[in-house]
């Protein structure tokens, strides 16, 4: 028989059972920040800024987008590493995490690893990556830009949001398969890159589709190729890197949503079928098309094996180039 000690011990310790529960399954109980590790006004920066209107409508809870741009994404996904793992600070990153994950570590600068420090918690789009060129750029392809370039003594300038992006990876794997002279001009973001593309002060540069279709539609910039395995829907006439003979340019586009390793698997769960369900609005589906963005919604397990795949295929060129974040 329990004492009145053991009953009143029994009872504080099924109160805390129950009220951990309670924690659990009614997260969010108070405000989530979502980081974006680059500046405003990007693509990844507008995705998780609708992502995060619709987790905030479901839930009741606000849902805080913060910009922590610098070192190619790093420092904002540093933040989110060394965050508590309860679900209320999250990391909204794109493909450029794969590759300056893969360069910070093979410096050895790396203070968070990819795999070990985060979760992935849903695959929330893919975008397209294009290769723009300027408008002086002759009209066509990346393979007419080879072949006009060719013929010049100069060097070429291309632009890029950061040593290690995705595009910074890109134009060095091009520079290397095309034998071309390019020089680097890196950008704290996609704004800016654009401003000097436009202004014809760049020859090459790039980003994820969503942030430059306007742009393309007007006629301000050219589209030469895209980083994807297929052509963009928006963009049907603009061919892969690989058609054009440059596959080891070759990248998936995505954005997604990461929580801290150690965040528990039911606020995982939510957060993912959260996503799902943003993903699905008709919407912010419209929404996303007109962008140019293919809406997914993927499990954890099917965004950590996109995730691999990535990395294991660009491992083996960053150090070929010896891309250095800084």
């Amino acid at each position: 028989m329990l004492n009145r000690r053991g009953l009143l011990g029994a009872g504080l310790s099924v109160a805390a059972m129950t009220g951990v529960g309670r924690a659990q399954t009614t997260y969010p109980n108070r405000p989530v920040r979502i980081i974006v590790p680059f500046p405003a006004g990007g693509t990844t920066d507008l995705l998780a800024r609708l992502l995060a209107e619709r987790l905030q409508s479901y839930w009741g809870q606000a849902f805080v987008v913060e910009n922590a741009g610098g070192a190619g994404g790093s420092l904002g996904a540093d933040r989110v590493a060394k965050a508590a793992a309860d679900g209320y600070t999250l990391l909204f990153h794109n493909l450029t995490f794969s590759t300056t994950s893969v360069s910070l570590e093979l410096a050895g600068r790396a203070s968070h690893d990819m795999f070990r420090d985060f979760r992935p918690v849903s695959l929330a789009a893919h975008v397209p990556m294009i290769v723009l060129g300027s408008k002086a750029t002759p009209e066509g392809t990346l393979a007419d830009f080879v072949a006009a370039a060719r013929k010049s003594a100069d060097s070429s300038l291309y632009g890029s949001t950061g040593p290690g992006s995705v595009m910074n990876f890109a134009m060095e794997v091009f520079r290397r398969d095309s034998g071309l002279k390019l020089d680097h001009v890196p950008f704290r973001g996609a704004a800016p890159l654009l401003q000097e593309l436009i202004a014809g002060r760049l020859h090459l540069g790039g980003d994820q589709l969503s942030t430059s279709l306007e742009f393309i539609r007007s006629g301000a910039v050219r589209p030469l190729a895209t980083l994807s395995s297929e052509r963009p829907t928006a963009l049907p006439n603009v061919p892969t890197v690989r058609e054009l003979g440059f596959p080891n340019m070759e990248m998936q586009g995505w954005n997604g949503l990461f929580a801290p390793a150690a965040t528990p698997d039911d606020i995982v769960a939510k957060l993912t079928e959260g996503v799902a369900r943003a993903m699905k609005e008709p919407e912010l589906r419209a929404r996303l098309t007109a962008l140019g963005a293919d809406p997914i919604g993927s499990t954890p397990a099917e965004f950590a094996a996109v995730l691999k795949r990535q990395v294991d295929g660009v491992r083996p060129l960053i150090a070929e180039l010896k891309l250095v974040v800084q």
